[in-house]
């Protein structure tokens, strides 16, 4: 079956047109769903390296602000009128988790793409930092015929050349496949995306799915489903695959040199007969007690059901790194529903969503009324409020043995790197303080700015702050300087 690419045909037709401007075009185009678009080196190659212990406890030695110092740095930021009425903020002391400054902050508000906070908080908090996604082959139920598996793995790769870092890679495991089935030919690639249920797309607004920011949400896929995973051209926007499950089982089909058609189905359960089996994410596939290898029939044959071979991504931590830094909505909505399918909840939109709810009630975050509709933000059925944002960011900043400190590493930090980097570099005094002392998500969509992270101050304190805003009266870009000016005040005072 042939891949289709989706709605965004003719952005690629500019970019074969204008070959040497690639690059400039894909970093140029920022579109109003979207945080904006950072140029990105070409990442190394190297090995993934376990994830390390990520936070110290924020310390207490520091002078504290009071609430009274706080609101006479930024009350007139925030009520400025930049960000328009409809601002929600809240300001808490990351030690004490006592309130320094609130305004409006229980509104439930747009959220954008801070949203994804509570992603990477629940991810870690179900699985932990060192979990991978495995993508699996096994043996099908006729001779010859290899099932590939989607363990919910947005990463994986194709070879040593896609758009992530240290991500598995089906030509890896097509050479694992070959060593289990010896002299026995692939006849047949078939897929199993089944672990994922439900639409592909979200309940986004009509120009959300072709707008080349995100893709189909499936189990398989590679490169996040996009067409052309080489880094120095693929940043968002980025043309996606329709059906991106069928293009990893043409790739992988490749790589081996099966003939005809990638069909999809479900890989038979271990030992044969009908059935679906969900991927493993964790520990050995069936094996043949005698020789330790995968099992075969007397012929030689591994029986249907055997694994073949497994490829796995990296860590969770750094899975969440990539989601936060360049605010990847296909990572997110895969990470979303690991945490619906470890949960027992269908692994959709709603399913993550509920999922997501529930780990937020273990972890002592009180979501008021907040509401959630998917993993990334692209939602405008997303509610937060800024108290929920600072509660959790308080909480992460308590020290590594909180189950979700590590979503603090992986925030953008300001004027370096992921969504932050060409921000707090304003020639405007009032923004150099933040640059190197705000860590903090972004977030944005048409009418909506959020920014919402850590901010360690003058005097050494460690403050979580939130700042929402979904009815933006001014151009996007003096609204993100509006809320940098906000973080770096707060950066840049004692504020006692």
């Amino acid at each position: 079956m042939a891949r289709r690419a989706s709605g965004y045909w003719w952005w690629a037709a500019a970019v074969a047109a204008l070959t040497g401007l690639a690059a400039v075009v894909a970093v140029g185009l920022v579109r109003p769903w979207s945080d904006p678009v950072v140029p990105v080196a070409a990442p190394t190659r190297s090995p993934e390296p376990e994830p390390e212990a990520v936070l110290s406890a924020a310390g207490t030695a520091a002078p504290a602000p009071t609430a009274e110092g706080v609101r006479a740095a930024i009350d007139e930021l925030v009520r400025g009128g930049e960000l328009g009425e409809a601002v929600s903020v809240s300001v808490v002391d990351a030690v004490t988790g006592a309130d320094l400054y609130r305004h409006q902050a229980d509104r439930p508000t747009i959220p954008a793409s801070t949203v994804k906070l509570l992603t990477a908080a629940t991810l870690l908090a179900t699985h932990g930092p060192a979990y991978r996604l495995a993508t699996v082959a096994v043996a099908g139920a006729e001779p010859g015929e290899v099932v590939l598996v989607g363990g919910g793995d947005p990463t994986l790769s194709v070879d040593g050349n896609g758009f992530y870092p240290g991500a598995a890679r089906l030509d890896q495991l097509a050479e694992q496949v070959r060593e289990a089935l010896g002299d026995t030919p692939v006849r047949q690639v078939t897929i199993d995306s089944s672990r994922f249920t439900g639409p592909v797309f979200g309940p986004w607004a009509d120009d959300i799915p072709g707008s080349g920011f995100v893709g189909p949400v499936t189990a398989l896929m590679t490169d996040g489903g996009r067409v052309d995973p080489d880094p120095a051209i693929a940043q968002r926007p980025a043309l996606r695959w329709d059906e991106p499950d069928l293009a990893a089982g043409e790739a992988f089909a490749e790589l081996l040199d099966a003939p005809g058609e990638v069909v999809r189905g479900q890989a038979p359960p271990a030992g044969g007969g009908p059935g679906p089996t969900a991927p493993a994410t964790g520990g050995a596939g069936p094996t043949d007690p005698a020789t330790g290898g995968t099992p075969t029939d007397p012929a030689g044959v591994p029986p249907p059901g055997a694994e073949l071979g497994r490829v796995s991504s990296p860590p969770v931590q750094r899975l969440i790194e990539i989601m936060l830094a360049s605010s990847d909505n296909v990572v997110a909505e895969g990470l979303a529903r690991q945490v619906a399918h470890a949960r027992g909840e269908p692994a959709s939109f709603e399913g993550a969503a509920r999922a997501m709810a529930t780990v937020l009630d273990e972890l002592g975050l009180a979501r008021g009324d907040s509401v959630l509709a998917d993993g990334s933000g692209l939602s405008r059925d997303n509610r937060l409020t800024a108290t929920l944002l600072t509660d959790l960011l308080a909480s992460a900043a308590a020290g590594p043995e909180r189950p979700h400190a590590g979503v603090f590493a992986a925030l953008p930090v300001a004027g370096w790197s992921g969504t932050l980097a060409d921000r707090f570099r304003s020639p405007e005094p009032q923004t150099e303080p933040g640059a190197g002392y705000v860590r903090a998500k972004t977030g944005s969509l048409a009418g909506v700015d959020a920014l919402a992270g850590l901010v360690t101050t003058a005097d050494g304190r460690v403050l979580a702050f939130a700042l929402l805003a979904d009815a933006v009266p001014v151009d996007q870009e003096t609204a993100r300087v509006a809320l940098d000016r906000i973080a770096a005040t707060l950066a840049g005072c004692g504020c006692r």
